[in-house]
């Protein structure tokens, strides 16, 4: 296959950017306008939003349909309960407090032990109860959330990721993500923390995207800040030819959230914890693009198979079958 240009190829050269946009239309990349106007807003109806974009809601929902989800130790709303911090803390030796409306990781707190009343963060930083209480006040205001409005704060529990990242994944927990259209899941990747995205599993900040095929469950090549990359930059260790674990389940819980948020287009983030398996984190309504490049592949064309399709299997089973047999035809055609 015809490998996609690195976007941060230079301008100049034979046929400068020109160029470089008919070399990507001509792979099938799909563009966040084509992407909003023929998926976003034709197949997500808009009063779904909030079931996504309030991530108490989603969780709700999933435990409501037998998923997998972080435990929940508590959830802080206002600033007066605040005193009560010290409560939620209590019993778990860690944990991660997150926003309920955040995006894009802002506003992660990830407390990995504890040591004399101090909170001690992954990279061995100690934070005081004041520290935490002066962090969740910040996302009560909505500093980390979407619109700024104020927000939720969640105490979860913290994903211990599967040993098969140890290799791969500097300090943070990576995550999946499964792009769905109509049920069936359409392309994945995983998102490996570096030490550059600070253990976070942000590609904006510099984690790795790799490309993982929907018929095998296998990792491709990764991507880094738009530079396709075949070892882990913190690591040297290679990329290529992982079988993610429980992959099959992966696939399932991805096809089941499009259902419970009903929305025919989106975005579902899952871990692999080591002793709890398959778990669901999110789901996002406006997912993003970059799954295209980590996978060295563009979505329009597999977008386009499953749009044409007048009836789709509405049996799990038989529409994680139907995405392998798909991607299987797309790797045979080259």
């Amino acid at each position: 296959m015809t490998s996609l240009p690195e976007q941060g190829a230079s301008a100049g050269g034979s046929g400068g950017w020109l160029g470089r946009w008919r070399a990507l239309r001509g792979n099938g990349v799909l563009g966040i306008n084509a992407r909003n106007r023929r998926y976003v807003m034709r197949w997500n109806s808009r009063s779904k939003y909030p079931l996504v974009d309030d991530k108490l809601t989603t969780k709700r929902l999933a435990l409501e349909a037998g998923l997998a989800v972080p435990e929940l130790y508590g959830a802080v709303r206002f600033q007066g309960e605040l005193i009560h911090l010290d409560r939620v803390l209590a019993a778990p030796e860690s944990f991660v407090i997150k926003p309920a409306h955040g995006s894009g990781g802002d506003g992660v707190l990830v407390v990995t032990d504890r040591r004399r009343g101090l909170f001690i963060k992954g990279d061995g930083r100690a934070l005081t109860l004041r520290d935490i209480e002066y962090f969740v006040s910040n996302i009560l205001s909505g500093v980390h959330s979407l619109g700024g409005i104020p927000d939720v704060a969640m105490v979860e529990y913290r994903v211990r990721p599967s040993r098969l990242f140890d290799a791969i994944s500097y300090r943070g927990v990576p995550d999946i993500r499964l792009l769905i259209f109509r049920g069936i899941p359409a392309m994945a990747m995983v998102r490996l923390p570096t030490r550059a995205s600070d253990g976070k599993a942000n590609l904006h900040q510099g984690a790795v995207g790799v490309g993982i095929a929907l018929a095998s469950g296998v990792t491709g090549h990764g991507v880094v800040r738009d530079q396709v990359v075949d070892e882990h930059p913190d690591f040297g260790t290679p990329l290529v030819g992982h079988a993610i674990p429980d992959w099959e389940a992966l696939l399932a819980i991805g096809a089941r959230c499009a259902d419970l948020a009903g929305l025919g287009y989106c975005g579902v983030d899952l871990v692999l914890d080591e002793d709890r398996g398959p778990m669901m984190l999110e789901i996002n309504a406006r997912p993003g693009l970059a799954i295209q490049i980590a996978n060295q592949c563009g979505l329009e064309q597999r977008l386009k198979v499953i749009e044409a399709m007048r009836e789709l299997p509405t049996d799990i089973g038989e529409r994680i079958a139907l995405a392998r047999e798909l991607d299987a035809a797309r790797t045979a055609a080259g």
